[in-house]
């Protein structure tokens, strides 16, 4: 897709916009090409960057020649496409005391909110399927988080009396668990947490065996020890969560700060990413030696993310995650982090 010199940023962004929420799967690579050129002419951060690497972005004609930015910039810079006015809503990561925080600006809500919906949908079915009980203290002491707003949207979304967020009231919230169990209406039951607040729950002295009498139980981690506890490996994790709560396999979402875009695992630690998203692999000594889904599953490399969503920010991300390819194409497993990277809030057990 070559952009049109004659029209306004307004009127490209416009026509880019309405691909991203009808985009089907054989349009991913010529869309994402068309908002690199968009990108790479229109958000002075990308473009500068581009400019230091000596890349002319008319020569870029796949996805593994396009250059990522390092997600860093999301701590010093305002990293956006195409705006001068402020955003509607500025998403800040959580960090340990000292830490810098990244800072993402949302400028399109309904375009968040409906891309967040179909990748959902897709993985679960509309939000309305479910009663939603997220248990995010540490997300919810502060009023900026990405999580918290994409989950305020689902909760809304299921119409249930039961959805809701629980930040110290775990008698309340296991009393609607214990009316659910004994009262199924036939929608299901989804409970997402940080990991170190479900790892409190299920190492409590509460009676959980009734969890398992509830139909159509999801548990869902979305990371992050947020300093309360010892890091521990997924597999751990998730071997505790499964024997305290009833629960054959745990899910996880995976998402950060930097992302609008999510991607669900429904077991082992196995992600689809979402339909605006896409994981590439860069070598761990060559960052800009970057493969797509055609390497081979046992190599480990940088997770490098395309991410559609973020259509007025950045939507080429090289992370500090480690990962695999999955057996199927498009699917990926999130090994660890670099060394020396930020702890971060995203589905990370450090290895």
């Amino acid at each position: 897709m070559e952009l049109q010199n004659n029209k306004s940023v307004a009127e490209l962004r416009a026509v880019l916009r309405q691909q991203v929420v009808t985009l089907e799967p054989a349009d991913f690579e010529p869309l994402a090409l068309g908002i690199f050129r968009f990108q790479a002419e229109y958000n002075h951060i990308y473009r500068d960057y581009i400019r230091h690497l000596g890349i002319d972005p008319l020569r870029i004609n796949a996805l593994t020649e396009i250059p990522f930015l390092p997600i860093q910039f999301f701590k010093n810079h305002r990293v956006t496409t195409g705006h001068s006015s402020d955003a509607s809503v500025v998403f800040q990561s959580s960090g340990t005391t000292g830490q810098s925080t990244s800072s993402h600006h949302l400028y399109d809500e309904p375009l968040y909110k409906a891309i967040s919906n179909r990748i959902f949908q897709q993985n679960y079915g509309g939000p309305d399927r479910f009663h939603i009980l997220a248990l995010l203290p540490s997300y919810l002491e502060r009023n900026n988080s990405s999580l918290v707003y994409m989950m305020q949207h689902f909760i809304e979304e299921s119409g249930s009396e039961y959805s809701g967020f629980y930040l110290n009231d775990t008698v309340e919230m296991l009393r609607q668990l214990r009316q659910l169990a004994a009262d199924p209406d036939g929608k299901g039951v989804l409970l997402l947490g940080v990991t170190f607040a479900l790892l409190d729950l299920a190492e409590s002295n509460f009676d959980l065996n009734f969890l398992k009498n509830i139909e159509h139980f999801t548990v869902m981690d979305t990371g992050g020890m947020k300093g309360r506890r010892k890091e521990l490996l997924r597999e751990e994790v998730h071997d505790i969560l499964t024997g305290s709560l009833g629960v054959p396999v745990i899910h996880s979402e995976y998402g950060m700060t930097e992302l609008l875009s999510q991607g669900y695992s429904q077991g082992n630690g196995l992600f689809t990413p979402g339909y605006s998203m896409r994981i590439l692999l860069r070598d761990i000594n060559d960052p800009f030696a970057i493969s797509d889904h055609n390497l081979s599953s046992s190599k480990t490399g940088g997770i490098n993310v395309i991410d559609l969503a973020n259509l007025d920010t950045c939507s080429f991300i090289e992370t500090q995650d480690l990962g695999r390819f999955g057996e199927k194409p498009g699917t990926f497993y999130v090994m660890g982090r670099f060394d020396n990277s930020d702890i971060r809030g995203c589905n990370l057990m450090v290895l």
